[in-house]
């Protein structure tokens, strides 16, 4: 399991008053269609906050395949494209201990008090990280949102390891910046 999840688990009861099992259970007697409908319901029933609800309602809805099992379900046949991804990662995670890495089913979140960015392996040979950056003019390599819609604002498209650069890096941390 990814560590900055796994450490988000281990203070959920501390932070929000019941452990993962607790909050599943809870989802579980209110049997929500949409993702949207069981997180606004945490936050607003139980004063969850933003990140640690997404968490939940997530992994209430994947409790049945292990959160590694998603990212390696996503890099099947894309192999080549993990160390992309993992370096995406180590980059977020450096940003502070306030990031939560939410692994799903066809992507990664990364969420600070909001979600700030997705990585998504777009094809065999493309990674598309969406950003949210309300307000930022299209420009360089920072293209309109594509198929992430009202999910994130912006996308980058990365194919190798050298297409993280100093560009990528500065806007991942303004999409991190701008999610107070």
């Amino acid at each position: 399991m990814d560590k900055a999840l796994q450490t988000m688990i281990n203070n959920m009861p501390e932070k929000t008053g019941k452990s993962l099992e607790q909050w599943i259970q809870v989802l579980a007697k209110e049997n929500f269609d949409k993702h949207s409908a069981a997180v606004k319901y945490l936050k607003t029933e139980h004063s969850v906050t933003h990140g640690f609800a997404n968490t939940i309602v997530t992994l209430s809805q994947q409790k049945d395949q292990p959160t590694e099992d998603l990212v390696a379900s996503q890099y099947t046949g894309k192999e080549s494209l993990k160390p992309i991804y993992q370096k995406l990662i180590a980059i977020a995670d450096s940003f502070g201990d306030d990031v939560t890495i939410t692994p799903k089913k066809a992507s990664v979140s990364l969420i600070r008090k909001n979600q700030f960015a997705l990585i998504k392996p777009a094809t065999k040979t493309r990674i598309d990280l969406g950003l949210k950056l309300k307000g930022v003019d299209v420009q360089g390599r920072l293209e309109d949102s594509g198929p992430f819609g009202a999910m994130c604002t912006h996308r980058i498209q990365l194919k190798t390891l050298a297409d993280i650069d100093d560009e990528v890096i500065n806007w991942l941390t303004a999409a991190y910046d701008k999610s107070v």
